[in-house]
């Protein structure tokens, strides 16, 4: 597993920066006995981004949505996640009722770049869920620190920003404390920077001594997600106040 693993680049691709593509993802959520659950989709393995990962619903914003929105781009937002989870998986959250989280911006110097908001949104717990067999082969409901739990054990492949998604979710029990503490909570701007030395793979965020140089090697303040024997390790030591933690409320 390397780089392009995530941001696949062609090489008849230009170099230089490219613009990111307003998206939005939905992390849908539900209360259950066993605590907090959410929806993770299996994108299909023959496709060029993220094939066979689990991922939330999701994608890139379509004119519908700008029409529908009359412009406005975080509404048009809300209203693409609600679209990608009825097409992805056959369910309707309410657009109003979603709740800003975070907002990840693909690195710069990444041929396929997404502005992409990221929304919690409660559903139905006895909504049926209907992929549609093309894009997305799989789906599971499953309780939110058992998805981290398997991750950490290497059984369940996701990207950086579902991995922190689901470490910063974890930290809740019900549905109603998640939207309610996340209606006060700031939405972090997240701009990583993907890295890789000595034959290990990390992102780097704001905050992190390497960020600005790209330089990992740099002795400081440490706050990125390494890749370590396929799954994912988030730090954040002695950061900047102005630089806080993604993960938990």
């Amino acid at each position: 597993m390397n780089r392009k693993t995530f941001f696949p680049r062609r090489d008849d691709q230009p170099s230089g920066k490219v613009e990111a593509r307003p998206a939005s993802t939905v992390v849908l959520l539900r209360d259950s006995p066993e605590g907090l659950e959410t929806l993770l989709l299996r994108r299909n393995k023959a496709l060029l981004f993220a094939g066979g990962y689990w991922v939330f619903p999701g994608g890139a914003l379509e004119p519908g949505d700008w029409e529908l929105a009359e412009g406005d781009e975080l509404r048009a937002t809300r209203l693409a996640a609600a679209r990608e989870a009825g097409e992805e998986a056959g369910l309707k959250p309410d657009p109003d009722a979603m709740v800003l989280i975070s907002h990840w911006t693909t690195p710069v110097d990444e041929p396929k770049r997404f502005s992409t908001w990221i929304y919690a949104a409660p559903v139905d717990s006895g909504t049926e869920v209907v992929i549609d067999g093309s894009e997305i082969h799989d789906a599971r409901w499953v309780n939110v620190a058992t998805a981290v739990a398997e991750h950490k054990a290497g059984s369940l492949g996701v990207l950086p920003p579902t991995f922190v998604t689901l470490c910063h979710v974890a930290h809740y029990q019900t549905v109603a404390e998640l939207l309610a503490r996340e209606r006060e909570r700031p939405a972090p701007e997240v701009l990583p920077r993907f890295c890789h030395g000595d034959g290990t793979v990390f992102v780097m965020f704001r905050g992190d001594a390497g960020y600005a140089s790209g330089d990992g090697s740099v002795p400081g303040a440490r706050h990125r997600a390494t890749l370590r024997d396929g799954c994912w390790h988030y730090e954040h030591e002695e950061v900047a106040p102005e630089f806080p933690c993604l993960i938990g409320p």
